[in-house]
């Protein structure tokens, strides 16, 4: 069942929705925000969007701003829905097991 955080309004009225979805187990940790019918996804690691394609300048700064301030949610969710494929251990921003036995 895919995880949704609730956009707050005017976006959520307008048909934008942000959601960690369900059966994206091989793909790089993403959120996914969608626009009525048209989908972008978002990376959880850099923040990035992963495609070209649609446009990623058709989203709205704003959702961006807001998907970044709850990154922390979407990333405990993703972690939670797919911890074959976890991304708090492999975060740039995190250290290695490696680096950690220096």
């Amino acid at each position: 069942m895919p995880f949704e955080l609730k956009i707050p309004p005017p976006w959520r009225s307008q048909g934008w929705k942000v959601k960690v979805r369900d059966r994206e187990r091989v793909e790089p940790p993403h959120v996914t925000i969608l626009h009525k019918t048209t989908a972008w996804r978002l990376e959880l690691r850099g923040g990035e969007f992963l495609d070209r394609e649609p446009d990623p300048g058709r989203v709205p700064h704003q959702v961006i701003d807001w998907v970044r301030q709850n990154i922390e949610v979407f990333r405990s969710n993703w972690d939670r829905m797919y911890p074959e494929n976890p991304l708090a251990s492999r975060r740039p921003d995190c250290e290695d097991d490696e680096s950690q036995e220096k």
